[in-house]
């Protein structure tokens, strides 16, 4: 793996997932339009940490820009991609979900075209926990059926699992689907609970906290994510020699397609992430209980027992450490 292109490189994940690619000596090409769901200022300054070189370079493309994508992909020679890029958020694809089809679907098929015709030997996509959706079983499991989403977003992730089968069967396109659990951590997006309990304790505002603080996260640190997207990259799915129509596992195929939790394995109580958070911040947070939105659901909690076996990891950062480093972060950040 010499080159990989990892798109939504100056999002949350992508920035840190590049940063520490690099710090390998791997090559990335990092795609990013810079788009405004929020302050393009932070993904420019997750840019500007990266420092272009030698071994990253910034290409601004849009996603479903069908000419541009065929055009990265014949310019380049990548050995592996990484997509990241998409319109994140459940309460906003209730807000414009025409964003949602445009990048998680159209972009996505943008990508899987692109990895077809130029010989990529290993797709690796960012799925989500939200496809869950209405399954109530705990923890989640990667073998349980998936086809109750509660929201556009969960239904354009579930759609790109299936989109990525598809070629995995017809073209032998080997795919990696990770469903992430509730990532958190310094430069996390603004949209995230974390990002806006932070700001509106330390500026003596109420917290809007849903479900009446009933309301359950297998809260998963940034660094616990990308050692487990690191580690899946090297680790090339082969067709499941066991698997079978009759009963078929969700989770793996005859085909070269899996997918992951990537998670804490471990449910924490929202009520005590804001604990956690008023300790650290030295703040009683002001809590205005509301009702839970259309779209959410109640409770997540990872199932890695996949993980473990097939990759030796499981995630294991607790709540004090990773909302430490994120206050420590966002102090330093925005000179508190």
């Amino acid at each position: 793996m010499k080159t990989i292109l990892v798109t939504g490189a100056a999002g949350f994940i992508g920035a840190h997932l590049t940063g520490r690619l690099t710090a390998q000596g791997i090559r990335v090409v990092g795609l990013d339009n810079i788009n405004d769901y929020y302050d393009p200022r932070l993904k420019i300054d997750r840019m500007a940490a990266l420092a272009e070189g030698e071994r990253f370079v910034h290409e601004n493309i849009d996603l479903s820009d069908r000419v541009a994508m065929e055009r990265l992909f014949q310019r380049y020679s990548f050995d592996a991609v990484v997509n990241l890029a998409a319109q994140a958020g459940v309460r906003y694809s209730l807000i414009n979900p025409h964003s949602y089809v445009d990048t998680n679907l159209v972009g996505f098929v943008n990508v899987l075209e692109g990895c077809r015709h130029t010989g990529v030997k290993h797709l690796v996509y960012a799925s989500s926990s939200s496809v869950y959706g209405a399954n109530t079983s705990m923890p989640f499991s990667v073998h349980d059926n998936v086809d109750h989403p509660v929201s556009l977003y969960a239904a354009s992730k579930k759609a790109n699992e299936l989109m990525a089968h598809t070629y995995s069967h017809l073209f032998r396109l080997p795919t990696t689907g990770l469903r992430f659990f509730t990532v958190y951590g310094p430069w996390g997006r603004p949209d995230m609970a974390l990002f806006l309990f932070t700001r509106a304790m330390l500026a003596g505002e109420p917290i809007n906290v849903f479900n009446h603080g009933n309301m359950e996260r297998d809260f998963t640190y940034i660094d616990d994510i990308v050692e487990g997207v690191c580690r899946v990259i090297f680790k090339i799915p082969e067709p499941d020699r066991n698997w079978s129509g009759d009963a078929p596992d969700p989770a793996t195929s005859y085909c070269p397609y899996r997918v992951y939790n990537i998670g804490n394995n471990n449910k924490e109580k929202l009520l005590r992430y804001i604990e956690v958070l008023e300790d650290r911040l030295g703040v009683k947070a002001r809590k205005n209980m509301l009702d839970m939105q259309p779209g959410d659901v109640p409770a997540t909690y990872a199932d890695v027992e996949d993980l473990v076996r097939d990759l030796e990891y499981r995630p294991s950062t607790t709540l004090e450490f990773g909302i430490d480093q994120f206050v420590t972060w966002y102090k330093d950040y925005f000179k508190v």
